[in-house]
Parts: C-alpha cells; structure tokens; sequence
C-alpha cells in the first residue's frame, strides 16, 4: 500500500509516539514550556492512558505512591497514595482536559518506521491507521518516543508442558476478558511479581481460593495505602505547597531505601524479613515463601498496600505454592515435587515482553539504527542520532519523577536551539569510550532484551541516573549544551566529529 503524505502535520515540530503517562507529560510540558511549538501525539489504541487503560485485571494499581508518579505540576488529590489504575485513569483525563491536550492526540496511529533525512534536517515518519491499514507520511523537526518499554500486544509466556490438555481457562492478565466470572472456582496464579501479588488479594475476594505458584518468591513489603503525613500537610498548606513537600519527602524516602538495600543487602534482606513475618501468621513458612536467593533492588520491590496479600494469606482464601511446574494436567498443575495444584482457572503472571522505543525501527538516510550500537545520552537522547528524545522512567522510584524531568530538560533545549538558530541537535560519543549494559537491573524482562538495548557509559552524561536529586542538578539546573552535543544551523550531514570538534561548531554558530 502506497504511503500518502499526511498535509495536517507537514511540517511538525515534535512528534509524541504514545499517549500515555509519558506522552501525555510531554505534550503539556511543551503547551507550558513551548507553546509556540507544533505537536503532535500518535497513539495506536483508541484511548489515553498506555498501561492503565491497557491492563483490566482485578485490583490493578500504581506500585508506587501518586504524589512521585503523578505529574509535578498537578497534585494528586485522591486520599489513597496508592491508587487503582481507574483512579489514575481519572488523574489522566483531567490533566488533558485542563492543558487541552485532546485536539492535539490521533487515536489509533501506529507509528512503523522513521527515518532521519540528513539533506531537510526533519523525520519522515510512516504511521498506519490500525482501523483500515492505510498508511500515511508524517513530517516532524524531532521525534519523541513516549511508547513505554513493552509490547502491548504480547504478554511473555513461557512454554509450559501439556497445558493443551488443561480443561479449565489459561489467561495472561495483558489479555484478560472482560466477561471472566472466577466466583467460587479455585484459581492459581502463576508468579510471584507485581502483577501476581495484586491479582491474589484482589481475586480471593470472590474465588473458592487463589494459589501463587512461584518458581522464586519476591521482596514483598507493605505500606499504608493512604499516606497520613500527606493528609495532614493538605489540611494545613495550600494545595500546590503540601503536594510539593510530599512529593519531595517521598522521593527522598525511596532513594534512600534504594541506597541502603545497596550499601547493606543483608541488613535490608533481615528488615524485610522481620516485617514480613510480624504481617504473615503466626509460624508461616516466611524463609520458603518470602526470601529470594538475589539481594533486595536487584528486582524491583513488590509493594502490597494495606497488607493486602498477608491478610488474604492469613484468612485461609489464599496460600502460596514454592515450586517449578512439571506439566499441566487436565485438572490443573503437576509440580516437580510431585503434588498437584486442582484448578479451573490458571493465571500466567509471567511477565512482559519489553519492546526498544514501541517497536518503532529507526534509520537514517535510508541506514537501519542498530540500538544496540548507541549510547544514552543524560537517558534521554542516543549517540549520532539527530532530533530524537524519549522518556524512560526509573526502575528504583517512581516512573514520572524521571519523565518530568527529561521532559522539562526537553523543553530547555528545543528553547536553546531557537536561541542560537540551531536546527539539528545530535549527541555524539567519545572515541573509545568503554560503555556497560543500559540498565543495571535482574528482572527477568530486562535479562531477555539487555544485549539489544542502547548502551550506557562510565559517566556523566552517559550515564542512565537511578538518582532523582542528580538529575535535578543535571535536567532542570544544568546546561543544555555541553562538548558532547552537536549542533548546526542547517541540517547535520552525518561525521564522525570528536566532542571537541563538536564544540568548536557549537561556538562557531
């Protein structure tokens, strides 16, 4: 099918591939910050939202508290802290109404390729409509990838022996039915990540009973669903000064649990283990169940707001099964020890496919970009691609405070390259630097794809920062331009320039 040249987005200043938390940040930081700007936002599905409009399993929320994972310039003003994705759904729906953000979103684009031409120093963009397959061309200056980081349309599912012969449902939670009555059946639920320690609580509400079967247990801690030092600064302060204190208090909270499961992982490992075992029955097998063999952050910290997985462990409603799985049988699970887990519904919480930039393949000129040959720059552009940005959040805090962040940096540059009549900007790496895996993370979905990733390097600025209080130094307070960028007036035609070369064309312009 011939591709037609979309006129309504000829020429863009920035196209947003994705509407959800990021791209929506990014698209009323632009309307605050540069709303001279002509965007953009492409988004495949036929709503806002990404990951909380995507997912419909029962109990599903935020594992991290809304005053960090919502956006600085809108307070979250829910009681809970920890919220469902319904309610931040509703946070989301505001925040595009209130920055006018709808008029600027086309439902149901899929974003396929983009390529970079040198020679008019803009993106050519191939975009197809999902409804009826016909393909256009969208022109933008630069191009802002907001897509997440996992396949929307495929949950990772490991092969599993016999389950054909199963006679109950499987279902992954990416793809849950609507319709799904799980009343009185007996349920297992195959995991033992966020998504399996929400799923249990939430389903043994009405089902007969829910198993977690888990081949490796997972750091569990509970915290308040509702944040008591937040309720009360909002009854004292004004709205915009208690949500910024407690945004502050609760990215300084989290940073420095990072820090310390760092520097002590035995300490932190004995502190886990103790709250778990205060908040479990009285001589629950905590060590069997709730004492992974890698250190705490190694994976993310599964978090359980009110105690709910403990308290559905304690009423008998749900239980917990450390094993591997042999085979499926027709009535449910045999495990390698021999017993069998009797079910009608199998749950496969097995995690997600991480997809590089929303499946989008990168060229320029005509060339395929290997992600896997670029470095990060300040995490949110790649070496010697020009006019690219994305937004990837943290794997220690919460998602957004990184976001803002580089969608705040975002906006300062595209207003230094007014300034100085620049058009084309494009990070360029040192010769020979020695450069290390992106993320430094042992999750099981960043372990499978971590050899096709861009690369990180020793230092600043090519380093993916896992501080928030950095990168406020380095984002919002630091320079722009730096000897690594290159800029140019007219487009760039693609050289092998040093970093000091860089800067002398920097200082010529």
């Amino acid at each position: 099918m011939t591709a037609q040249s979309n006129p309504s987005s000829d020429l863009l200043d920035v196209l947003i591939v994705g509407a959800g938390l990021s791209g929506i940040g990014a698209a009323c930081y632009l309307k605050r910050d540069q709303p001279s700007k002509r965007f953009q936002v492409l988004e495949a599905r036929n709503d806002l939202g990404g990951t909380w409009d995507l997912f419909r399993y029962p109990g599903i929320r935020s594992d991290s508290d809304l005053y960090t994972f919502g956006f600085e310039f809108k307070p979250w003003k829910d009681e809970k802290a920890i919220a469902d994705a319904s309610a931040i759904m509703g946070y989301l729906r505001e925040t595009v109404a209130e920055h006018c953000i709808e008029q600027h979103i086309r439902y149901g684009q899929k974003v396929v390729s983009a390529d970079w031409h040198s020679e008019r120093g803009c993106w050519e963009v191939l975009v197809e409509d999902v409804a009826t397959g016909q393909r256009s061309i969208v022109r933008s200056r630069w191009l802002f990838s907001a897509g997440g980081y996992y396949r929307y349309d495929q949950g990772f599912a490991p092969a599993f022996e016999g389950v054909e012969r199963f006679r109950g449902q499987v279902i992954h939670p990416q793809h849950w039915p609507e319709d799904l009555d799980y009343s009185g059946k007996r349920v297992v639920v195959i995991g033992s990540g966020a998504t399996a320690v929400t799923l249990v609580p939430a389903m043994a509400e009405k089902a007969a009973h829910v198993t977690m079967l888990q081949r490796t247990p997972s750091y569990v801690i509970p915290l308040p669903a509702k944040d008591p030092i937040a309720l009360l600064l909002r009854k004292l302060l004004p709205e915009q000064t208690a949500y910024a204190l407690v945004r502050y208090k609760n990215a300084k909270v989290a940073l420095a649990m990072w820090r310390f499961c760092q520097r002590f992982p035995n300490a932190a490992r004995r502190i886990i283990r103790f709250v778990n075992q205060r908040a479990l029955p009285r001589d629950y097998p905590v060590d069997q169940h709730f004492n992974p063999p890698y250190n705490p952050w190694d994976q993310r910290l599964c978090v359980v707001p009110d105690s709910d997985l403990f308290r559905a462990l304690g009423s008998g409603k749900a239980s917990i099964v450390t094993d591997h799985i042999e085979t499926f049988t027709e009535q449910g699970v045999r495990l390698k020890s021999g017993a069998e887990l009797e079910a009608d519904i199998v749950i496969t919480a097995t995690g997600l496919n991480v997809q590089v930039f929303g499946g989008v393949q990168l060229s320029r000129d005509g060339q395929p970009i290997a992600w896997n040959e670029t470095v990060a720059y300040k995490g949110m552009m790649l070496s010697g691609i020009p006019n690219f940005a994305f937004a990837v959040g943290y794997t220690n805090a919460s998602w957004t405070l990184k976001v803002s962040l580089l969608c705040e940096h975002f906006c300062r540059l595209l207003g230094y390259m007014d300034d100085h009549d620049h058009a084309v900007c494009q990070p360029l790496a040192p010769a020979g630097m020695e450069t290390r895996p992106l993320l430094d993370f042992g999750a099981g979905y960043v372990q499978r794809v971590l050899a096709n990733l861009p690369r990180q390097g020793p230092g600043t600025p090519w380093v993916m920062s896992m501080d928030y209080f950095k990168d406020v130094k380095l984002l919002r307070k630091g320079p722009v331009a730096d000897a690594c960028l290159q800029f140019s007036a007219v487009p760039a035609v693609h050289s092998p320039a040093s970093p000091e070369a860089a800067m002398a064309l920097d200082g010529a312009s």
